[in-house]
């Protein structure tokens, strides 16, 4: 089905950097509809990749590009303790074997074959459970991973060890790592032995490493969010496709 929007901003905008603001994709891929002549503003082909639309004009998308846009499948997954997010080792098993028609929750347009290029965005290691992105979308691994996102990733981590308002001043602002600064964190304490993180950084074991400086030790870490996209009621070791509005949302967000 082709995209149709109206643009209503006040001033003239590239259409490659719109539809990128708008989460449809990238400017790269906007670019390259262009070069294909799949995109029109007001029924007239654009064909200037420079080209600027104007408030009150309609830009759409042809269905063959609608469908190209769609085509690489991202989804998520409800990654259970003793799974690992990428490349196993030994008996270890990927998340991305979790991806079977039995565990699909919902509807599916397609289920993923041994030849998907399904990839994990965004650590989450052996030992912490929650939500798993795993996508073949280079736009959305950019979006959620790429160095200048500033997506949030959200997660409940029950800890051993006194919590103190200095503990968490120095986990909201003051560490570093790999002798680097971290970015400040939003760190609340939800419980007696439960903490809120909210990250816009993944560095390896983080907030587990984290926690260690300050002394306190995490015994279960369980992320509930990356950027709009919550874990919700999916169920553990069950996973979704992204619907086309969730793709935007995270292109969106970064």
């Amino acid at each position: 089905m082709a995209w149709t929007r109206t643009y209503d901003e006040p001033e003239p905008q590239r259409v490659n950097r719109w539809l990128a603001q708008s989460g449809v994709c990238s400017r790269r891929e906007a670019e390259a509809l262009i070069a294909r002549g799949l995109v029109s503003i007001d029924g007239q082909t654009v064909e200037d990749v420079g080209r600027k639309i104007l408030p009150g004009q309609t830009l759409t998308l042809a269905d063959v590009a609608t469908a190209d846009l769609g085509a690489a499948m991202t989804l998520m997954v409800h990654k259970p303790v003793g799974i690992v997010s990428s490349q196993p080792e030994g008996e270890q098993i990927p998340a991305v074997r979790l991806i079977t028609r039995d565990s699909l929750w919902g509807e599916s347009p397609s289920i993923p074959g041994r030849d998907s290029r399904l990839a994990p965005v965004g650590r989450l290691d052996m030992d912490s459970r929650g939500l798993l992105i795993l996508s073949e979308d280079g736009v959305v691994a950019k979006a959620v991973i790429g160095p200048d996102s500033l997506l949030e990733k959200e997660y409940l981590v029950t800890v051993t060890g006194q919590i103190t308002e200095a503990r968490l001043a120095l986990l909201r602002h003051g560490l570093a790592l790999d002798g680097r600064q971290l970015r400040p964190a939003k760190v609340t304490q939800e419980g007696p032995r439960t903490l809120r993180f909210v990250l816009t950084e993944g560095r390896n074991r983080q907030i587990r490493r984290m926690c260690e400086l300050v002394d306190l030790w995490v015994a279960d870490l369980y992320r509930i969010r990356v950027g709009p996209l919550t874990l919700g009621d999916l169920p553990e070791g069950r996973w979704r496709p992204l619907t086309p509005e969730e793709r935007a949302a995270l292109i969106r967000g970064a």
